[in-house]
């Protein structure tokens, strides 16, 4: 125990006194009859009733006075303040009090009362030892100047909040707040999709060839079958594969991980709503997106208008449409309609976008799309009809076979989602994708992989299906105001320490 601190080292100290006394400082259960917002929201009633009361949670403060001590109780539900004298606990229970720290668990027993200061307090008659802390917390102290709360040594460390995330929530309740934000939202998704007759569904995690997206996978082993499996990069082809079985309106909330770059909006595991409708098409998808977003903005922000880090942002229908082609032609200046590879190549030069040798006409056009439109679609809006090349999975548009019927919603100038007519047509979904192949075997590493089971379902017949994902993340993002994806996900994706 040399490398240990003084500190950790004084906690340990005080573990063996607390045992020496006979207590065991990590007990089995503790019989819990109010939470700190109850006995403040109650606390008229609970004093002039003297009911005793049973509170349970971490010491964040405490401030001794000899006899008598007051100290702040913090619970999932908020704080509140106590008081211990020695009169009322006796010698030996209050010298086991004494032994106590900040960031220890305890729970108390005693009744309410209200300072001179007009705090609300429980006045503690007994109390257990629930959780010895061995470890020293970087507490923030807070102090009243003007009348506002002040604070002030305030862990601010992006990187040690992260790492560890449980400090991050102890010390901040505004953490806690995003989080069971993001559990509300989930819940209002679901009630939306369940009240239009969606069944929720699970596809599998690992699966045996990855597709439904343009990405590059994680590869594991299986012994037993002493296979190479990937972990799901989307769900979309199994899901598709319910709605060939007969099911019209499926949805999951599956985690899909990505093998790609990390940014504020990428994490390379991360959470997608996918839905799928049989004879729907992507005009019904954008209806459904725009509803249900501003459905669940309303219910869990209060609004459908929201305030995204200084931009009010309205999530009201209906959203903007704008064709890909027609943005790029208003923002960059250039008609693409039709450009063969070799004039998109230098177009690319020409606006200084970066292009490389495994690009195909898709992905240039996408890159032009990222550096000169993305950056204006603050407003929610839906963005459409896509070149076939960027596309695979998504139905030819009706009126223009060189694009499909594909859209993207866009809020501050980032996507959330992606949706398509299904492509249900399995000649030219095998000629779509034997097109991906000869793209992968010119470099392209993100190019779909050829799936025959997938061409064989839907041999068997597929209804005209509207598909829809949406990025729960970067949902939560926008809704809770939070400015990157490491602050709406519990144990984002870090380099070893």
């Amino acid at each position: 125990m040399s490398d240990l601190s003084a500190l950790m080292l004084q906690r340990r100290s005080k573990l063996a006194q607390i045992r020496a006394k006979g207590v065991n400082p990590y007990p089995y259960r503790f019989e819990v009859t109010h939470r700190s917002s109850e006995v403040i929201g109650n606390f008229e009633a609970l004093a002039e009733s003297k009911e005793e009361v049973r509170i349970a949670g971490r010491l964040m403060s405490i401030r001794g006075h000899g006899k008598t001590s007051f100290a702040h109780l913090q619970d999932a539900e908020g704080r509140i303040q106590i008081y211990v004298r020695r009169d009322t606990l006796g010698e030996e229970l209050f010298a086991l009090y004494g032994l106590l720290d900040i960031g220890d668990l305890i729970g108390v027993e005693g009744t309410m009362f209200r300072t001179r200061t007009g705090e609300i307090t429980v006045e503690v008659r007994d109390f257990d030892v629930l959780c010895k802390s061995l470890r020293p917390f970087p507490i923030e102290k807070e102090r009243v100047e003007d009348g506002r709360k002040v604070t002030f040594d305030e862990v601010s460390d992006k990187e040690l909040r992260y790492r560890q995330r449980y400090v991050d929530l102890i010390l901040h309740p505004e953490v806690r707040r995003t989080f069971e934000m993001r559990t509300r939202i989930v819940s209002a998704i679901r009630r939306f999709l369940d009240e239009r007759g969606f069944m929720e569904v699970e596809t599998p995690i690992l699966q045996p060839l990855y597709g439904g997206a343009s990405a590059r996978p994680f590869v594991t082993h299986h012994n037993a079958l002493d296979i190479d499996l990937y972990l799901r990069i989307s769900d979309e082809l199994y899901l598709k594969r319910l709605i060939v079985g007969g099911y019209e309106r499926v949805y999951e909330f599956c985690k899909d991980f990505r093998n790609e770059g990390m940014d504020r909006f990428h994490n390379p595991e991360f959470t997608l709503l996918e839905l799928y409708q049989a004879y729907a098409d992507y005009g019904d998808m954008m209806r459904i997106t725009e509803e249900m977003i501003s459905t669940v903005a309303e219910e869990v922000a209060g609004s459908k208008t929201v305030d995204y880090q200084g931009t009010e942002i309205h999530f009201a229908p209906p959203w903007k449409r704008v064709t890909m082609l027609g943005a790029i032609e208003e923002y960059a200046g250039v008609n693409l309609e039709g450009a063969s590879e070799e004039e998109l190549r230098r177009m690319c030069s020409e606006l200084h976008v970066e292009k490389d040798a495994t690009m195909g006409s898709g992905k240039m056009i996408d890159e032009i799309f990222k550096k000169y439109v993305e950056p204006h679609l603050i407003q929610p809006t839906f963005v459409m009809d896509y070149p076939v090349e960027t596309a695979p999975l998504a139905k030819r548009h009706r009126e223009n076979p060189a694009l499909t019927e594909r859209f993207e919603p866009f809020v501050n100038g980032s996507e959330i989602g992606n949706a398509f007519s299904e492509l249900n047509d399995p000649l030219d979904q095998r000629e779509r994708f034997e097109a991906q192949m000869r793209l992968r075997a010119m470099g392209d590493e993100e190019a779909q992989a050829l799936d025959e089971d997938f061409l064989r379902a839907l041999e068997y017949g597929m209804p005209p299906t509207g598909g829809l994902g949406i990025g729960i993340d970067r949902l939560v993002m926008l809704l809770a105001d939070a400015p990157s994806i490491r602050d709406v996900l519990f144990f984002p994706q870090m380099r070893p320490e």
